[in-house]
């Protein structure tokens, strides 16, 4: 039995949870969210709380803690929504939209242009900031982690795209030769 599976969900006003068979539905200010959850696994709703109970047929407790965590993020999304904040390091790297489009100057010969899906908003407050809004929290972390994959931060200098608060450990450089 799962621990973190057994907590219940407590759905905030504004926002509206239906389950139909396997399939999760959640709406609410910041958009709305639909999800498969795994077979063997029950949601219960009631009273303003959902309880995601866990079948021993078909590995259900053992998804349990999984699925509650998931419809959990679904309900925080439709709320409150999820952000993700990148650094740009490194002389000349900057970032910038065009309507939709994210431009990112990375040192490479051409500038790196990037179109988010639909359902996640990009703001650029500054030049070496990069902030990306969404009700999904897997398709934010998703979106996050191909913007710094045009220029992962390299090892000796630190230059490139971070997360917020990201700590590159920095390597020694070339050691001269003693004789």
């Amino acid at each position: 039995m799962s621990r973190t599976g057994r907590i219940p969900i407590n759905i905030p006003q504004g926002v509206k949870v239906s389950v139909d068979g396997n399939t999760v539905l959640v709406q609410g200010p910041k958009g709305r969210l639909q999800r498969e959850i795994p077979p063997g696994i029950k949601l219960v709703l009631d009273d303003g709380k959902l309880t995601v109970e866990g079948t021993t047929e078909d590995r259900g407790t053992a998804m349990q803690g999984l699925a509650r965590t998931l419809v959990a993020n679904m309900v925080d999304g439709v709320a409150r929504g999820f952000h993700k904040t990148l650094e740009l390091t490194g002389v000349g790297y900057r970032a910038a939209l065009q309507g939709r489009k994210l431009v990112l100057t990375l040192g490479y010969s051409h500038p790196v242009e990037y179109e988010p899906p639909a359902n996640i908003e990009i703001e650029v407050p500054a030049v070496t900031r990069i902030i990306i809004r969404g009700a999904d929290k897997e398709a934010v972390g998703r979106v996050a982690a191909k913007i710094r994959s045009f220029r992962k931060p390299e090892p000796y200098k630190g230059k490139g795209v971070r997360y917020e608060g990201e700590k590159i450990r920095l390597k020694a450089g070339k050691a001269g030769l003693k004789k």
